[in-house]
């Protein structure tokens, strides 16, 4: 599909991921439809750059199908939609209240099949169109002390499998589904987390820019792929660890998120984060992990993990001969 000139909705379209991916497309000539809760950032992306904007909270299907119906209404038509909103919530799994995990799963999970639901008919009319769902490596390598997120994101992964198979069986072959699995992304999420773990969370170099996915999310939309991971070498060691020999690769996950993400006190253990209301002041494509000194970090980082990867497959290879 040609960028320039397509009508393509984005939802999470006020910070992070996607309001990278809002930027790259209006920037190739795309008209953009953003969608999120948070209607001043909206805002400010269509005085500055020229975005739609569609505040709507994707949990509720009826803001969705609102969307839907605005931007065919204003436009004629929606050529892509890309699932890109999210939360995030840190805490163990007996410790987060079931609440807070339905919010996680009706953001992460359910905003997604809203999204589906609503664009799709539109597109199987026209035989055209393309949906790219941002899942996650955490859709494969589960984040433990984040299970409500994950759970999400490995559900993210069989829409995108039981949609490709639905169109293919019944003889759509003009609507494409995609999926886009980001490893450790430099965006606020994290910081905006509900957290009820007594921790601040943060990010593991090595960490990759929201503009890096963003490219690969207008590149699915381009020419939609199955799956594509979002990530430089270490993280596709890691999923390589893990169809050798998962619990390893599981264990080494873990210990990172022990020993790094979650080692620095002073959560207050019952912080909602963005779950109920986006977070105060102006939004941003950047979360501030790629400051001052981290790039020689992430290069250790990387280069160590790496060693320990590979060391491992091998040794798996080996045992099993």
């Amino acid at each position: 599909m040609e960028i320039a000139g397509s009508v393509v909705v984005v939802t999470g379209a006020s910070s992070g991921i996607g309001r990278a991916t809002a930027l790259d497309l209006l920037r190739r000539g795309a008209t953009v439809v953003g969608v999120a809760r948070d209607a001043a950032a909206l805002s400010e992306l269509q005085t500055g750059h020229g975005l739609h904007p569609a505040p709507a909270d994707v949990a509720d299907l009826a803001a969705v199908e609102g969307v839907v119906r605005e931007a065919t209404t204003r436009f004629g038509r929606i050529d892509a939609w890309v699932n890109c909103a999210g939360v995030v919530e840190f805490g163990a799994f007996l410790d987060v209240p079931l609440d807070d995990v339905r919010r996680v799963l009706d953001v992460d999970l359910m905003g997604y099949v809203h999204g589906c639901r609503a664009a799709l008919p539109g597109m199987v009319e026209r035989d055209r169109g393309v949906i790219v769902n941002v899942s996650s490596v955490l859709g494969i390598v589960a984040l433990p002390y984040g299970a409500s997120y994950s759970m999400a994101k490995f559900a993210i992964r069989a829409l995108g499998v039981s949609l490709r198979q639905e169109l293919r069986t019944s003889g759509v072959r003009g609507v494409r589904v995609g999926t886009v699995l980001p490893a450790a992304v430099d965006t606020p999420i994290w910081r905006a987390a509900a957290n009820r773990t007594g921790a601040r969370p943060r990010l593991a170099a090595p960490t990759y820019t929201p503009e890096r996915v963003a490219r690969i999310v207008v590149n699915q939309i381009r020419r939609p792929r199955r799956e594509v991971v979002a990530g430089g070498v270490l993280a596709r060691l890691i999923l390589l660890q893990h169809k050798v020999w998962p619990e390893s690769a599981e264990r080494f996950f873990a210990e990172e998120v022990h020993r790094y993400v979650l080692a620095r006190p002073g959560g207050s253990g019952r912080d909602r984060g963005t779950l109920d209301e986006p977070p105060d002041g102006p939004r941003r494509v950047h979360g501030g992990w790629n400051g001052p000194g981290r790039e020689g970090a992430r290069r250790l980082a990387a280069g160590i993990a790496a060693g320990v990867v590979v060391g491992t497959v091998a040794g798996r290879l080996a045992a099993r001969r």
